[in-house]
């Protein structure tokens, strides 16, 4: 059985990079697995409550992104979610960041034992993460890269294993398509920032999962402040959900060295 297997650090993560591709391949048949490394702990609470401000509480705010979670799988029609339940480690430089039971601190054979189970289980010939820099820095997303590089290497199972990315060029128009509509993005976009177009080997067109992606993002509404693609226009909205792109990190089929579908060469 066909299979794709992602693996990310937060609830909400699984949108951006992903959601249009398990909800894609979900409609052909393929097995679709999520593996999320935390509960989302250090994410806002009601109100937006950010963590260390009065009223936050990191159960509540765990148990509130959880069900988020689950109302984003539906959307994206993903037939199995698996929970590791650690700890958020916030933001790069956050105090989280130091917590013994942050998953930036767990123990890394243990986490690596997890996933690596999750791959004798599922089978997936296809497992996508983030990039060794996780994307942006994030230590869960280092961490989730770690984990699961480490995993399907123990394993030897994923027969093609894959990168999420955002192209260069994606970023800057949609940063510029802020700054035109008189949107503050409250941060300066650095020249370097995003993936060199020259690096992507993978793009698979999802502009059909568009509205599904689309309900997915909103349904991690207690974190709409951060998802600032809500706040553009639509057009502009479903422009950046039309394609998902990723760096094929090795394939043991052999597949175009420029494709459009994940399972190239796996058919």
């Amino acid at each position: 059985m066909l299979t794709l297997m992602a693996v990310h650090a937060h609830p909400d993560d699984e949108v951006m990079g992903t959601g249009g591709s398990f909800a894609k391949y979900a409609a052909e048949g393929v097995r679709t697995v999520l593996v999320t490394c935390t509960n989302g702990e250090q994410g806002d609470g009601p109100g937006g409550v950010k963590p260390g401000e009065p009223g936050h509480s990191e159960d509540e705010v765990a148990k509130q992104r959880l069900a988020e979670l689950a109302e984003s799988v539906g959307h994206l029609t993903i037939t199995h979610l698996e929970l590791l339940g650690y700890h958020d480690s916030g933001m790069d430089g956050w105090a989280g960041n130091h917590r013994p039971e942050a998953f930036a601190n767990a123990d890394f054979d243990q986490a690596v034992a997890k996933v690596a189970a999750l791959m004798e289980h599922y089978r997936p010939q296809v497992v996508v993460t983030y990039d060794a820099n996780g994307n942006y820095g994030h230590p869960d997303h280092i961490q989730a890269h770690r984990v699961a590089v480490a995993a399907a290497e123990a394993t030897g199972i994923p027969a093609k294993f894959y990168y999420t990315a955002v192209p260069r060029r994606i970023i800057q128009a949609s940063y510029a398509a802020m700054k035109e509509q008189g949107m503050d993005p409250g941060w300066d976009l650095p020249d370097d920032f995003g993936t060199p177009d020259e690096l992507i080997t993978t793009v698979v067109d999802t502009h059909e999962q568009a509205d599904v992606k689309l309900a997915a993002l909103r349904a991690h509404g207690s974190q709409g402040d951060s998802i600032s693609l809500l706040s553009m226009p639509p057009e502009t909205q479903r422009l950046a959900m039309s394609a998902e792109h990723f760096i094929r990190v090795f394939s043991k089929v052999a597949a175009p060295d420029h494709e459009d579908d994940l399972f190239a060469g796996l058919r």
